[in-house]
């Protein structure tokens, strides 16, 4: 055990040291407002090369510093998390292979290279989610890996249309006869692994891998790599007329939905997994709106924030004997005062709470879609979906952190866990202080000027205010004891869960009860084995009776012939 923790620990600090470097490097390109691009030649097929291209440039540096940051810290938490699990090694090495998978998704710009990050992501993912080898991580596990298959299709069918031009490259893809083609597979690629609408039920469910894997998993590297994709594309996607208002209507219903689902569940991991989900739409409706630059900002506060939020959530549960639920889990400000002071830095970022990182993107990204030309109806939308979220994020506190002790009265918590406090002290730091550093880097090249009238200005922040009061007012009617349809309907994603489950499990199951029943154990069973064994059965048992009369008639044909010979000679 000593040899796993002692790795868990060395992977950690080269996680954390190679972060500082790379964050040091990509404040050097962005200052310096330069990007290297590396190419060679693998493979010539007649007119069409295959290159592998590394391209390094502020975007690329920055996203891999917050990754490997985030891993650090989930590296540190797990050597205590994970350290009585038999095969701590094991799940080091995964994760560390996953953290390469993402590193090579963010430096490689050429598509048929990018299947080495993008499939190593979907296949590590579903090993660590089914790690605890039961029959719900197995349907998770299964539900995830298939719902990733339909993006990996549509990379495949990308590569297919870009052969036709002869280069695969990203970032010299230009404007062409497929260029719809290509545009909706990029984007049905992005939705399947960033969760969206109608793909979004994998995401809640792939909560059965352990928590040091949901840490990462939903906060800066799978759930990212279509947001990540899609901004690697959007100078050929913003080209296609419908992109823009279908990725709007898409995200904006994703973000409503998963707000609304949040607010009725009861599962403290599933909670903060729709709290992503919604992040998640968020970042795609900024993308929709032509604010690329602005995505990948959303995207780094998001991730460091929510990283620290399942951070806190992991203590919680292993402090409360592994229950999930938010209705046990009570007056944890007086037991857990250093993890209930981290997680609620994570819920008021997440709230755009002011000064936070979160504050800083989600209070731009709320204003310039006032200030770009949307529809009322989806103003609203968002607003609405804003507002949700500082509901379930307040729920969230009144119940698990400030309401009355329902828990086991004899089970004491304790903040004294060194591994836990380092990771949670770092990331709450990073919470608190990276939206003002980025905001440097990343706003003078997406934002010149954009002006707003008073009361869209204070609107913003009015509307966030106002909400946190209502909340705080209606804390007593969060805990319902009663289940109705409707709890069922807002609580499973509005049927989405049980839509994409049960129906193809449904299919398959009646086909192969079908085919049992009339194959294997039908007409295949009269012509084959059992068929042949009652026809020889049959023919046995005649011949045996046709033999036995045989046998009877000779030996009275012998008996009478004696007789007659007898008389005769006598």
């Amino acid at each position: 055990m000593y040899n796993t923790l002692k790795l868990s620990s060395i992977c950690s600090v080269m996680l954390l040291m190679y972060s500082g470097f790379m964050f040091i490097m990509s404040c050097l390109f962005m200052m310096n407002n330069s990007c290297l691009f590396i190419e060679w030649v693998v493979l010539n097929l007649s007119s069409c090369s295959m290159k592998m291209s590394i391209v390094i440039d502020n975007i690329s540096l920055s996203f891999s510093s917050i990754v490997c940051l985030i891993s650090g810290c989930v590296m540190m938490f797990s050597s205590s998390y994970m350290s009585n699990d038999m095969f701590l090694n094991r799940f080091i090495w995964l994760v560390m292979l996953f953290v390469l998978s993402m590193n090579m998704l963010i430096f490689i710009s050429s598509l048929p290279a990018l299947l080495l990050g993008w499939d190593g992501l979907g296949i590590v993912s579903f090993i660590l989610v089914i790690y605890y080898q039961n029959n719900k991580s197995l349907g998770a596990g299964m539900l995830t890996i298939l719902a990733n298959r339909i993006g990996d299709v549509m990379i495949l069918v990308s590569i297919g249309i870009l052969v036709i031009l002869g280069y695969w490259d990203i970032m010299v893809i230009e404007e062409f006869l497929l260029s719809l083609h290509l545009s909706l597979c990029i984007l049905i690629a992005g939705m399947t692994k960033s969760a969206q609408m109608p793909f979004s039920s994998w995401l809640p469910a792939a909560m059965a891998a352990p928590n040091p894997v949901s840490a990462l998993v939903h906060s800066s590297t799978l759930v990212t790599a279509g947001v990540f994709l899609l901004v690697r594309f959007f100078p050929i996607l913003e080209k296609w007329d419908l992109f823009s208002p279908l990725l709007l209507m898409i995200s904006v219903c994703t973000m409503f939905m998963a707000g609304v689902g949040a607010n009725y569940e009861n599962d403290l991991k599933k909670i903060v997994a729709l709290s992503t989900l919604s992040q998640l739409g968020m970042m795609m409706m900024s993308l929709a709106l032509g604010l690329p630059m602005l995505t990948i900002f959303h995207l780094y506060t998001h991730a460091l924030f929510k990283a620290l939020l399942f951070l806190c959530v992991g203590v919680i549960i292993h402090s409360s004997a592994s229950n999930q639920d938010i209705r046990l889990m009570n007056m944890l400000y007086y037991q857990l005062p250093l993890t209930s002071s981290c997680m609620n830095i994570a819920n008021m970022s997440l709230c755009g709470g002011l000064f936070l990182s979160g504050f800083y993107s989600k209070d731009l990204i709320l204003e310039l879609s006032l200030f770009n030309s949307t529809s009322l109806f989806m103003i609203m939308m968002i607003f609405l979906s804003v507002i949700l979220t500082i509901t379930y994020s307040m729920r969230l506190l009144f119940i698990s952190v400030c309401n009355m002790n329902k828990g086991v009265s004899f089970h004491s918590k304790g903040d004294l866990n060194i591994y836990f406090n380092f990771s949670m002290l770092v990331l709450s730091l990073a919470a608190i202080t990276f939206g003002a550093m980025l905001q440097y880097f990343f706003m003078e090249f997406e934002l010149n000027f954009f002006l707003l009238s008073y009361w869209q200005k204070k609107a913003v922040l009015g509307v966030i205010v106002i909400r946190v009061f209502i909340s705080m007012m209606l804390c007593k009617s969060f805990y319902s004891k009663k289940h109705t349809k409707k709890h069922s309907f807002l609580s499973l994603m509005w049927f989405l869960v049980p839509l994409s489950t049960y129906p193809f499990v449904k299919f398959s199951v009646m086909t192969s009860t079908y085919i049992l029943k009339s194959v294997d154990c039908g007409w295949v069973e009269i012509l084959g084995g059992q068929g042949g064994f009652s026809t020889v059965m049959s023919f046995s048992k005649i011949n045996q009776i046709v033999q036995f009369k045989l046998f009877n008639f000779l030996i009275m044909f012998m008996v009478v012939l004696m007789i007659i010979t007898y008389f005769i000679f006598m």
